[in-house]
């Protein structure tokens, strides 16, 4: 069994809690949940840049290090302070360095060396019995712990699971009772630090395989070692812990092991040992910034890449870009498209001859001629006026269809005088239109205009506008990759100036 787990998780209740105020938590913790959210963008680009870092030289870059510890920190103060726990009223601070006064802290020993070959296991295949655990304790809704490094969600929002039913008992009790039932406390406090022990494998900060080991109470286990030299003493319900117990925490969070120590009284938002904050809210929103930009400036990358590849190699042998085939039937005389509208009144650059291009529309016919044209919406009410026919209103998942009820129609299709396109025979027919504005309406038929109308149909346009939005997507995609990194640049080269200023 590990005697300490670098992973530090306390937390001390608050002797007198409101029994009502935890009801209106989840409006006073918004401010909290919304800088959250940014945070956890930044730390999933920064994990990715650690992945990398540590596959390379084994190392986890020190600033990136304490910025996802500060996340880690922040997510927990905030989850004690709301549904994960309920165990304060006090505010959580808007900050991410270690508290010494507030009742909820953690820490992570910063690791000298970390294995090249278990960073690109650890985070998904090894931690995968533990997910299944924390799936238990967070019900899959809040926190996925799963995706703790790539930074997906945001625990404090809650979830379905363990940890929040023991919690809503917790609650009721409290506004019946006035008091936080020391026995869910411990339980809550073990599930909580279980998780966050996860959530640090995860995100690759130790090579420490967590302990399949529940270690309930506010005070850690491992410091309580530190401090006393021997095993704590223990009950059916975990370690006991002291009433009014002394703060422990390690010296030194990037020291080899953690020794105990009483921490320093300092001002709220002050670090552990003393050092002076490196992360200050300038450097922290030019870090979210530039996590921001470049995660967005990569996902426009990859579509811009996406995209290129649609224009290039995937079109017909005559240029279209083309649908698979459906199936459309009706016992009726005619099936439709509804309305589709093309807008002129839009930038030159996307009129739908520049947008669109050409279309092309393709119908087999089921051993009669078939019919297929298009024509303004309005004629093709007139000539329908009184024919059954058919229309496709769905092509989601398979075709759904408002009938229409009628007769046949009087004159056949091809004699209607209406169609701006139109293709008839047996066989495959190709209908292609330059594509104008104007409200357009699709019609397939059985040339002869008889009932029973089955055709495999697809569709597809040229879509000359690719040829610039992908270009363009790559450009911007770019540049964004470039103001991110130097936004990165920014954060990390005040970060480190500031560390060398607080060690002269």
């Amino acid at each position: 069994m590990t005697a300490f787990y670098p992973v530090h998780v306390e937390a001390h209740i608050d002797p007198e809690l409101s029994r009502w105020r935890w009801l209106f938590k989840w409006l006073l913790a918004i401010p909290h949940f919304v800088v959250l959210a940014f945070l956890w963008v930044a730390f999933a680009v920064l994990s990715i840049v650690a992945f990398f870092a540590i596959l390379f030289n084994g190392r986890y870059p020190r600033s990136i290090f304490d910025f996802n510890v500060g996340v880690l920190r922040w997510t927990w103060r905030v989850s004690y302070y709301a549904y994960g726990a309920l165990g304060t009223d006090r505010y959580p601070p808007f900050s991410l360095e270690d508290d010494p006064t507030y009742p909820a802290r953690l820490q992570v020993d910063y690791p000298d060396h970390l294995s090249r070959g278990l960073v690109l296991v650890k985070w998904w295949l090894l931690a995968i019995p533990h997910y299944l655990v924390v799936g238990l304790f967070l019900g899959g809704v809040g926190w996925a712990t799963a995706d703790a490094a790539r930074g997906h969600d945001t625990w404090p929002a809650g979830g379905a699971g363990l940890i929040s039913l023991l919690v809503l008992f917790a609650a009721v009790v409290l506004l019946v009772r006035g008091r936080y039932p020391s026995s869910i406390y411990d339980l809550v406090l073990g599930l909580n630090r279980w998780v966050l022990r996860v959530a640090a494998y995860a995100a690759l900060m130790t090579d420490v395989y967590p302990p399949f080991r529940l270690d309930q109470g506010g005070e850690d286990p491992g410091l309580l070692r530190a401090a006393a030299g021997t095993p704590p003493a223990t009950s059916a319900t975990g370690p006991t812990v002291d009433p009014a117990p002394a703060t422990r925490w390690p010296a030194d969070p990037a020291g080899p092991a953690p020794v105990a120590r009483v921490a320093p009284a300092g001002p709220v938002g002050s670090p552990v040992g003393g050092t002076t904050s490196r992360w200050t809210a300038g450097r922290v929103i030019a870090l979210v910034a530039g996590s921001i930009v470049l995660l967005g400036a990569l996902l426009v990358g990859f579509g811009g890449a996406a995209v290129g590849v649609l224009d290039k190699g995937v079109r017909d042998d005559q240029g279209f870009l083309m649908s698979g085939t459906t199936e459309l039937t009706t016992s009726t005389y005619a099936i439709t498209t509804t309305s589709l509208t093309l807008d002129a009144n839009v930038s030159s650059a996307l009129t739908p001859d520049r947008l669109l291009g050409d279309v092309k529309v393709t119908a087999t016919g089921d051993r009669t001629p078939v019919f297929v044209g298009i024509a303004r919406s309005a004629d093709v009410t007139r000539y329908l006026g009184g024919v059954g026919h058919a229309t496709v209103t769905d092509l989601a998942d398979s075709p759904a269809y408002r009938t229409t009820g009628g007769g046949a129609p009087a004159t056949l299709p091809a004699d209607a005088g209406i169609w701006v396109a139109q293709a008839t025979g047996t066989g495959t027919q190709h209908l292609v239109w330059p594509a104008r504005a104007g409200h357009w309406t699709l019609v397939v038929m059985n040339a002869d205009g008889s009932a029973g109308v089955t055709t495999e149909a697809a569709a597809g346009a040229t879509v000359p506008a690719l040829g610039w939005i992908w270009p363009t997507m790559l450009i911007a995609a770019g540049v964004g990759l470039l103001a991110g990194s130097l936004l990165l640049v920014v954060a990390f080269r005040r970060s480190g100036s500031s560390r060398t200023a607080a060690v002269s």
